[in-house]
């Protein structure tokens, strides 16, 4: 008997993508971010938000734009999470409630130290050993601050877009360091796989970029000091990286059972055939050298869209530009695809947009359906010096045209985080 048109391999209903959405440095909207990344632009520039004085790192990838210059992490993050996602269900054609389950990744929120700092006076301000602590403690609970509270609460963005486009259910937010957007991405694809609904919005949103996320990060000798060269800093697979930007961005994308999508006659922009994450116990912050959670995933994820290791023909790579890592995923991706190798081209989006944290998968699927869409694959920019332990083909510096009909996604976090997403023009 023939198989179900709608039917994926393992009968599982097959998942298109409606409608998508894309903020970053570069610019808000596909229009302007595919105009500019195919071009080969730099949306990294020497941070002007917050005083950088003392700070070994003072460039990132920042969206000044689209958002008050001094609002706090949540607000920045539900701005790029809110545009993107009016965006996708413009494209998809969808208005009103949007009737599907909600799929956030988001950073993990907590209090910026002004905000601490603030609450620190009020408390000073009090006598502990008198009334008036008292009744300031009392305040407290009986007026609490509802700012604060959206500071200190997981959850509270995934919640606010929810009320606002008509999502059921309780919505996910979930924070799995860099390979969140597409483990959002995989929660949506599952869900519909399931057959709980035929829609579900997916989303990554991060505006975390502050003095202290530098401090942080730099502590763990991660981010890069090419200061003085900002579009130049982001430099994935060559002899001189030293780490990566980072960067602020989000993006949506609208999945619907294709049987579902077809029904209502809406436009396919491509198929999420493919997806699998898996957690790697080496470290807190490290992936595991040797590669093997990631080669796991890679293989997972071909596995799970029924194809082999000569069905890819381009790889989005996770390519941060930080000496382990680029290593660590050349390593992965040519222990699973083998001599085909030097035929697959790999692109790194980061070396112009910077390393967006949790939404970085969902907005290199966004890319990845583009190239799909286009044939066109973006360039891996400042790829001057090759690091010849990584012989890619990078598509250096130049974008390249070229009909493709199926792409591989890496996301490997901080931690050993991995997911990997395998996307096509459309069904096998």
């Amino acid at each position: 008997m023939a198989q179900d048109k709608f039917l994926d391999h393992l009968g599982r209903p097959i998942v298109a993508v409606t409608g998508m959405g894309v903020m970053t440095s570069l610019g808000e909207g596909i229009k302007d971010n595919w105009d500019a990344l195919t071009a080969g632009r730099s949306g990294i520039r020497s941070i002007s938000r917050f005083p950088t004085d003392h700070l070994s790192t003072t460039i990132g990838g920042l969206i000044d734009f689209a958002a008050a210059p001094h609002a706090d992490v949540v607000e920045r993050s539900m701005t790029f999470a809110r545009s993107t996602m009016r965006e996708a269900l413009a494209q998809a054609q969808i208005s009103g409630e949007f009737g599907g389950p909600l799929f956030l990744a988001a950073p993990p929120i907590e209090p910026e130290w002004q905000a601490r700092f603030e609450l620190g006076e009020r408390v000073a301000e009090a006598d502990r050993d008198s009334d008036a602590y008292t009744q300031f403690l009392k305040l407290l609970r009986q007026q609490p601050d509802p700012h604060f509270y959206d500071q200190i609460s997981f959850g509270t963005i995934a919640d606010r877009l929810a009320d606002e486009f008509g999502t059921r259910g309780l919505p996910v937010t979930l924070s799995t360091a860099c390979a969140s957007g597409a483990t959002a991405i995989q929660l949506g694809v599952e869900a519909i796989r399931q057959g709980r609904t035929d829609r579900t919005l997916v989303a990554g949103t991060d505006g975390s970029v502050t003095a202290e996320s530098l401090i942080r990060f730099s502590l763990l000798s991660a981010l890069s000091r090419h200061n003085e060269a900002p579009e130049q800093a982001s430099r994935p697979f060559t002899k001189n990286r030293d780490g990566f930007v980072i960067a602020e961005g989000g993006a949506a994308l609208v999945l619907e059972s294709l049987s579902a999508a077809t029904a209502r006659g809406a436009s396919v922009l491509g198929i999420v055939a493919g997806c699998k994450e898996k957690a790697d116990s080496f470290h807190r912050t490290r992936s595991s050298p040797d590669g093997g959670p990631a080669i796991a995933t890679i293989r997972g994820a071909l596995e799970d869209a029924g194809l082999g290791e000569d069905g890819i023909d381009y790889i989005n790579a996770h390519g941060t530009s930080t000496p382990e890592n680029d290593k660590m995923e050349y390593l992965a991706i040519s222990s699973v695809f083998g001599d085909r190798m030097p035929d697959i081209p790999v692109s790194s989006n980061k070396s112009m947009i910077g390393h967006t944290l949790t939404a970085a998968g969902a907005i290199e699927a966004v890319f990845s359906l583009m190239s799909l869409q286009t044939g066109t694959l973006p360039p891996t920019i400042n790829y001057d010096t090759p690091d010849p332990a990584i012989p890619l083909d990078t598509v250096p510096n130049v974008k390249r045209d070229v009909p493709i009909a199926s792409v591989l996604s890496n996301s490997f976090g901080f931690g050993g985080q991995n997911a990997c997403l395998v996307m096509r023009a459309e069904p096998a």
